[in-house]
Parts: C-alpha cells; structure tokens; sequence
C-alpha cells in the first residue's frame, strides 16, 4: 500500500508508456510524475524525492543506467527500478552492481513491477532511518 505523501517517478521518452504506468500506479494508489527524459527528470529534482524512480534503460541522450549513476555522483539515492524492451546480460550485470532495486521487461507484468515497488519502498525506509 502506497503511502499518502509517497510519489513515483517515471522516465521513459514514450508518452504511451509514461500514461499507462501513471493509470496502473493510480490503481494502487500512488501519485506518479511524469519525465520524458534524463534530463528534464535531472532539471525538475524537487526538495522532496520520489520514493521510487522507474527509468527507461534507453532512451536517446541519456540511459536510465546513466541517469541512475549521475544522481548517485551527486549524492541523491533514489530506488531504482529499470524496464526494458531487450534483455541484455552485460547490461543487467552493470545495473545489478549500480544498486538497481529491479530489472524488469516490458511489457510490465502488474505484480511483478509492484513487487519491485514494495521492495524499493522497503530500501527506502531503510534510508529513512538509517
């Protein structure tokens, strides 16, 4: 169950993917902002972080792996969740070792990615009270 101040963060440079995770993620309760790239997730970071990031692996410009790394340079550690239309080993390793909370495929099995959700709200209440 999704907490009342809790907010998904979703980048994916496909508006079709971006509005059917929001419709899905409203279903359980969760409020998601939308992003359609790296950059204006990068541009549009408020005070309050989201408890999830749900990041495209490719997108033009900038890589959702990228995206993951270049927030952690800058100290900002948000639970990570990447979805992918390809699976590939070498770069599932790479995501794995960043500290991706999941790797998933799309199309997006419902259970599957609210499973990563929880798991990534467990690691972010970990940090909470760290």
């Amino acid at each position: 169950m999704a907490w009342a101040a809790s907010w998904v963060a979703i980048v994916d440079d496909d508006p079709s993917v971006l509005k059917a995770l929001t419709r899905l993620l409203w279903t359980r309760g969760f409020h998601a902002k939308t992003f359609v790239s790296a950059q204006k997730f990068i541009a549009a970071l408020p005070d309050d972080l989201p408890e999830c990031l749900i990041i495209d692996l490719q997108m033009p410009e900038m890589s959702g792996l990228e995206l993951h790394q270049r927030l952690l340079l800058k100290g900002i550690e948000i639970p990570t969740i990447i979805i992918t239309a390809h699976d590939r080993g070498d770069v599932r390793q790479r995501c794995e070792a960043a500290g991706i909370v999941a790797y998933l495929f799309k199309p997006l099995e419902d259970t599957v990615l609210f499973a990563a959700i929880a798991k990534a709200q467990a690691k972010a209440n970990l940090g909470q009270h760290a």
